[in-house]
């Protein structure tokens, strides 16, 4: 179950990211931020940003269209 949800679709590279980066500042250590994007390329933009900040991608999936990603807070 995620701690804060953020909707990302519409959204273009860079700015799922950035919302995210924003998003996942609000949060506590060990929380989980939901992110809902409409942007192929979030996919490899999602896997570096945690491998830069550290921060777990707990899931990644696409549901028609629509992908989506849980991201533990490290």
């Amino acid at each position: 179950m995620a701690d804060m949800e953020l909707d990302a679709r519409g959204l273009n590279c860079p700015l799922p990211i950035l919302r995210a980066k924003k998003s996942i500042n609000d949060l506590e250590s060990g929380q989980v931020l939901h992110i809902i994007a409409t942007d192929p390329g979030s996919v490899k933009d999602f896997e570096a940003f945690c491998k830069q900040t550290g921060n777990e991608l707990v899931s990644s999936g696409e549901n028609n269209g629509e992908f989506v990603f849980d991201i533990r807070k490290a």
